[in-house]
């Protein structure tokens, strides 16, 4: 995909939807693209998380340690404390059929809040009372 349209598709991502279009472009430029095949692993629980995974094509099997399971597909944002903070996997990722995900590293989304959180600062000086 071109950068446009992964910044397009993140757009349809609800918790990051949130954070606009520019901060939505770092991720993409950052972004690494992952293909998975049927029955692939992406992630077992209980592994360290370092950041996150944004279904594109595809769905997965998500099965907890209580025996819980969910099934998800398109547009859902997997793993999205471990872009806050460090965590363990609270479940195990198996794709259902091939899959491509884009992985987002914690150390990519912290970049993109401080240089929003930034952004924000610098337009607020500039508008300051003097």
């Amino acid at each position: 995909m071109a950068i446009d349209d992964d910044i397009t598709f993140l757009e349809r991502v609800p918790t990051l939807s949130l954070l606009g279009r520019q901060a939505l472009r770092i991720l993409a430029i950052g972004a690494e693209t992952r293909y998975i095949h049927s029955g692939e692993v992406l992630f077992k629980h209980g592994e360290e998380a370092d950041g996150a995974y944004v279904i594109q094509d595809g769905r997965f099997k998500l099965s907890s340690n209580d025996g819980n399971e969910l099934t998800v597909g398109p547009c859902t944002l997997l793993g999205e404390v471990a872009l806050f903070s460090e965590t363990r996997r609270p479940a195990t990722a198996k794709a259902l059929e091939p899959s491509t995900v884009l992985r987002i590293p914690r150390f990519l989304f912290v970049r993109m809040l401080d240089s929003e959180i930034s952004n924000v600062r610098a337009v607020l000086d500039a508008h300051e009372p003097k």
